[in-house]
């Protein structure tokens, strides 16, 4: 690949890595103490993919190692967020399912964002939201499609 053409991808992704850390910081100063963005991704994930999945699965899903997500999952149902049932397929693993607390905080999690999202919204309409969505989205989703490969 030409200098060019790289240098364009590496600032794309320079910009997502800067976005990510500023909207990570965002969203855990709006979470309750002891609450990472992590906890929330996980109870996100849970109800945008399906619950019912095994630590393992989780970890591999979030690209961590398996002893990192037996710690998160373990905050997440201390606090009532998540249970673990045993799994009917494989009597040694479990599986994890989030709880109606768990639903009810994520929910109250996104709204807790909702002042922060208006002023943004401010300076970003809906329209260009929308318009960067889909790129965004596929951009994710061959990424996704390598790392399965």
């Amino acid at each position: 690949m030409p200098d060019e053409p790289a240098r364009a991808y590496f600032t794309l992704f320079n910009e997502i890595s800067i976005l990510a850390q500023l909207s990570r910081a965002m969203f855990e100063a709006r979470l309750p103490p002891g609450m990472l963005v992590s906890h929330f991704g996980v109870l996100n994930h849970l109800i945008r993919v399906k619950d019912g999945r095994t630590p393992l699965d989780l970890a591999r899903s979030f690209q961590v190692p398996k002893t990192t997500m037996t710690h998160t999952l373990a905050t997440l149902e201390a606090a009532g967020l998540i249970e673990t049932r045993s799994n009917p397929d494989d009597k040694r693993s479990k599986l994890v399912w989030i709880t109606v607390e768990g639903r009810a905080f994520r929910n109250t999690a996104i709204d807790s964002l909702k002042p922060d999202l208006e002023r943004l919204a401010e300076r970003f309409p809906l329209s260009s939201v929308e318009a960067v969505l889909p790129t965004l989205t596929e951009l994710r989703q061959v990424m996704d499609a390598d790392r399965a490969s």
